[in-house]
């Protein structure tokens, strides 16, 4: 399926983590009569509920959904069999008369669907394990700076916090001998937004910090820890990928002895309000968006009927 049959008829709503879109999408897939397809790269595992903040069975009855639980936590899901099966779910949910409405908040995946996909080479796992070896060992900004120095377009384009990506493009440039960057700009053909139906939702910044904290808080008086220990129990083991979502690798730190609870708790936090600060800044480097301001206490309805308002207008 090509990108512009995504960006003619499907609808997009996206933002950063905790800023309120699943309830926000319940409604809007009310209104176009459409089903949702999941936009969270963590979402499709089974198991992992409380820390990805995955629509529960009663959101699920409402409107149905997809791409949610369909792989363990210990295997791996690349952006390749995403598109695969995101256009799978296209072609079901239109073949019954129903719109699309992608939700959730990670942008690789947003970018891939609008853009087209960079695969680049097979990943190399023996190189990138030496890579994350060095860069366990280098000071903060360090690995940011020897990407800038092969790459600096890439470099330019990834946070210096961003360790998997500066990782991943390391070893691109390693196991080629040409940037990723050079590779990449063949996908970066982009269109205006009022072209497109890919609203991004936005609140202040305390605002937002202050929904982050009490969503952290609120996941470990869910169950979070056991949760983590549920799914590492018996010998079992998180996938590299669900490894390192937001949450679940502060709290197999826990579970180790690393950390302390305050401590987790903390880290996770910091780590969430990160996470956010970059989903905002992918976002703003797509020109296909709209960006939505929510008030404080808006009503998920009333901001339905906004965007909607917005491509009938």
């Amino acid at each position: 399926m090509s990108k512009e049959l995504f960006l003619d008829e499907c609808w997009f709503l996206t933002g950063p983590t905790a800023i309120g879109k699943s309830q926000v999408g319940l409604e809007l897939a009310k209104r176009l009569d459409a089903e949702i397809i999941s936009l969270d790269s963590m979402a499709i595992y089974r198991g992992m509920d409380i820390g990805t903040a995955k629509p529960g069975a009663d959101e699920q009855a409402v409107v149905l959904h997809h791409l949610i639980d369909i792989r363990d936590p210990e295997q791996e899901y690349s952006v390749a069999q995403y598109l695969d099966d995101a256009e799978k779910a296209v072609r079901d949910i239109r073949g019954r008369g129903r719109q699309v409405l992608f939700v959730g908040g990670t942008p690789m995946w947003l970018k891939c669907l609008l853009r087209g996909l960079f695969e680049g080479p097979p990943a190399n796992w023996e190189l990138r394990e030496q890579i994350e070896r060095e860069a366990a060992e280098l000071v903060p900004g360090e690995l940011h700076k020897r990407l800038a120095q092969v790459d600096p377009l890439a470099a330019s384009q990834i946070h210096p916090n961003d360790t998997r990506r500066l990782i991943r493009a390391l070893e691109v440039f390693r196991s080629t001998g040409e940037p990723i960057s050079h590779q990449q700009l063949e996908f970066e053909d982009a269109r205006p937004a009022d072209q497109c139906r890919v609203f991004v939702l936005d609140r202040p910044r305390e605002e937002l910090h202050r929904r982050i904290e009490q969503r952290v808080d609120r996941m470990l008086t869910d169950g979070l820890v056991d949760e983590v220990r549920t799914l590492t129990a018996e010998g079992k083991q998180l996938g590299r990928t669900a490894s390192q979502a937001v949450g679940y690798q502060e709290v197999l730190s826990h579970l180790t002895g690393e950390l302390d609870h305050d401590a987790m708790t903390e880290r996770i936090k910091i780590r969430t309000r990160r996470f956010a600060k970059r989903q905002g800044t992918w976002f703003r480097s797509l020109s296909e968006c709209r960006w939505v301001e929510v008030g404080e206490v808006e009503e998920a309805s009333n901001v339905a009927n906004i965007i909607r308002a917005m491509v009938h207008a």
